[in-house]
């Protein structure tokens, strides 16, 4: 009997658990917990349409989609042809595009027999060279596609005077080879990221895709996600890409013809700032793809038949019950960390590859919530394993866990009289967002003793915080050496943007100071370095019980350490993004050009705040930028001169090399 009893008794230790952990709770707080369990399904099945859950959401699925991508060596069925940048050198045409140039090369690749072609450029305006266009489309023999869009179903593009024109020289050149394709695409509303197939109203023609295939026509209706492939060889992409110069210069048609012959043409863009897309790709590699080498994953993918199917709704539901409950009986499991470890681990990896593997396996997971399943398993543990602890005092324990050493006085009264003032939740709020870093600390910690290293540390983060408490400012959180602060939160200021630049220039001389302050026998010490940026951000408190954080989220910060980043590859100490520096009434702002950073799309401008350098030095530094984005070369030389002037301003040096370097109106891409 005595086996028996111990399986018997193996078993019972959960369940008498659990009745003991109900009887202690009573039935206020059991109906406090059953409602965060009820969040915790909710969270678990719905994320993917909550506010904030959806962006990581969506993160998540992109590098998925990306990592589980099949890889494949280069597509011998589709050639992209493409205008690019050289083209528009060669044509001085640059909208619309060069109508002559693409004339002669659709009359060339028809030579050479491809088994279709598709257009992706839109004839939606007149030009002198209409007439020889229209003249080689009535020549086409071979099945010819071109691009058609309307101003009800994209309006964003495509105005009603475009529309007219598109139809009538559609009707032009009808009867011939030559049919209208829809290339409407479907970027994704919250994040502009092209994941799926377009729907496709039957105000329409059918999608370039499916016009040039007739195979599988239930692609018609499909809006399922895109394949997306990625090279076997990086140094050869998916599909070939030929300049369209290549047709129509004196190299023969001949020496083209193993790359079209039988194959599909897809004839568009590929130039630098026009019919660029964010993929999920762009998550993990960054970058873009332009317009026409979608089109051509989605040929492919209908050649190949892979469309994608989905997870029905009861399913998703099944799972995220099983998640909350396999959260809630983790959490009334009584055992040492090292047994729990592995049953913990295990859930982990199911949270993990599960994804992965349906992806791999031709399984959309777009709707597979698996940030929800993490919150609402964290939620279902939480909620069940603090279910008798009391939470009434929680609003009061979080104001008071933030003053003092991360307030300034006056926010920190003012949360201890109204603790409603300190969000518990996250919420949206427009922040002004700064990072530091020391130059060279760690380096300087393995040169001197341990004791030293926390002398220096504990001081220099004291003098940084003291600034920003002095300015009003909320202290973040210490990474290492690093400061990050936040203005405009908790509570906001008509003035924090002044706050904010004045703390970033005094937290630099702080650090000059300090630097000056060394105790003998510790090597230099490098200069501190600022950066700053306003933007929207996430804030509130975050983390879990016991550890608790008032911090902000999102990109904003993200590029405020961006920038700080980049003070050194620029050469300056204190960077601050435009948008910060139209908060602040600080005139002593001296332009720095346009950078692209990592993860970002669109180039941002940065300034400089100089409050040591004479007003008409940064005025005229100021006008000479602006003139050289318009186009004035002399004010480059006129910045070249300033900079040889001063021979010690090593960020004006280095703001020439880079405008030289991008051009007018360019941006710089950082490392």
């Amino acid at each position: 009997m005595a086996p028996e009893k111990h399986a018997a008794g193996g078993g019972g230790t959960m369940f008498a658990t659990a009745r003991e952990t109900l009887r202690r709770i009573g039935p206020v707080r059991l109906a406090g917990t059953a409602l965060f369990l009820l969040l915790a399904v909710f969270f678990a099945r719905t994320s993917w349409d909550l506010p904030l859950a959806q962006d990581v959401e969506r993160l998540l699925y992109d590098v998925r989609a990306y990592r589980s991508a099949p890889t494949v060596d280069q597509d011998d069925r589709i050639t992209m042809v493409v205008f690019n940048d050289q083209t528009l050198i060669e044509t001085g045409r640059r909208s619309p595009l060069d109508r002559v140039t693409l004339a002669k090369a659709l009359q060339r690749i028809d030579s050479l027999h491809p088994k279709a072609i598709g257009i992706d450029i839109l004839i939606d305006q007149r030009t002198p060279e209409d007439a020889q266009l229209i003249a080689a489309f009535k020549t086409m023999k071979t099945p010819t596609y071109l691009a058609f869009v309307s101003a009800e179903t994209n309006p964003d593009f495509v105005e009603y005077g475009q529309e007219e024109f598109l139809r009538a020289f559609q009707k032009s050149i009808a009867g011939g080879a030559v049919k209208p394709a829809s290339v409407l695409f479907q970027s994704d509303r919250t994040d502009n990221v092209i994941r799926n197939w377009p729907e496709q109203p039957a105000s329409l023609p059918p999608l370039l895709a499916n016009s040039l295939s007739p195979l599988h026509p239930e692609f018609r209706k499909y809006t399922g996600a895109i394949r997306f492939r990625t090279p076997t060889d990086p140094e050869r992409p998916v599909f070939s890409k030929l300049p369209v110069q290549l047709f129509t210069g004196d190299i023969p048609a001949e020496a083209f013809r193993s790359q079209i012959e039988g194959r599909y043409v897809l004839l568009g863009g590929d130039i630098f700032d026009l019919d660029q897309f964010e993929t999920p790709a762009t998550r993990t590699r960054g970058g873009t793809m332009i317009g026409l080498e979608v089109h051509a994953h989605m040929l492919a993918q209908l050649l190949d038949g892979a469309m994608y199917s989905s997870i029905a709704g009861w399913a998703l539901w099944a799972t995220a019950l099983l998640v909350v409950a396999a959260g809630g009986m983790t959490s009334m499991i009584e055992a040492r960390p090292w047994r729990l470890a592995p049953l913990l681990l295990a859930q982990l990896a199911v949270l993990i590859f599960l994804p992965y593997w349906a992806q791999a396996r031709g399984i959309d997971t777009q709707q597979l919530p698996v940030f929800g399943w993490a919150a609402g398993w964290i939620i279902a543990f939480a909620a069940v394993g603090t279910a008798s602890r009391s939470v009434t005092a929680q609003q009061r324990h979080f104001a008071q866990s933030a003053l003092g050493r991360y307030l300034p006085r006056d926010v920190a009264n003012l949360i201890m009289r109204d603790p409603s003032q300190l969000s518990l939740h996250g919420e949206k709020r427009e922040i002004y967002a700064l990072f530091t870093d020391l130059e060279g600390f760690t380096k300087l910690s393995h040169a001197i003793e341990p004791e030293m290293v926390a002398l220096l540390l504990n001081r220099y983060l004291d003098m940084l915080s003291a600034v920003v408490l002095k300015h009003g400012g909320t202290i973040d959180k210490f990474v290492g050496d690093a400061v990050v602060a936040f203005w405009g939160a908790p509570i906001a200021r008509a003035d924090d943007g002044e706050r904010a630049v004045q703390a970033a220039i005094a937290m630099y001389e702080a650090g000059e100071a300090f630097r000056r302050s060394a105790p003998e026998g510790v090597p230099p010490i490098g200069c501190t370095r600022v950066g700053l940026h306003r933007g929207d951000a996430i804030v509130g408190n975050f983390g879990g019980e016991g550890r608790i954080q008032y911090t902000a989220l999102g990109d904003s910060m993200n590029l405020a350490a961006r920038l700080e980043g980049a003070s050194k590859q620029l050469k300056t100490t204190v960077l601050v993004s435009e948008t910060a520096a139209a908060g602040a009434s600080f005139v002593g702002f001296r332009p720095m050009g346009r950078v692209a950073v990592r993860g970002r799309s669109t180039p941002i401008a940065i300034f400089e705040p100089r409050a040591d350098l004479p007003p008409e030095d940064v005025s005229r530094l100021t006008a000479w930028v602006r003139q050289f984005d318009e186009g004035d070369p002399q004010a480059l030389e006129e910045i070249g001169r300033y900079s040889r002037d001063h021979p010690d301003d090593a960020a004006v040096a280095n703001l020439v090399y880079r405008l030289g370097k991008v051009g007018p109106g360019g941006s710089f891409v950082l490392e």
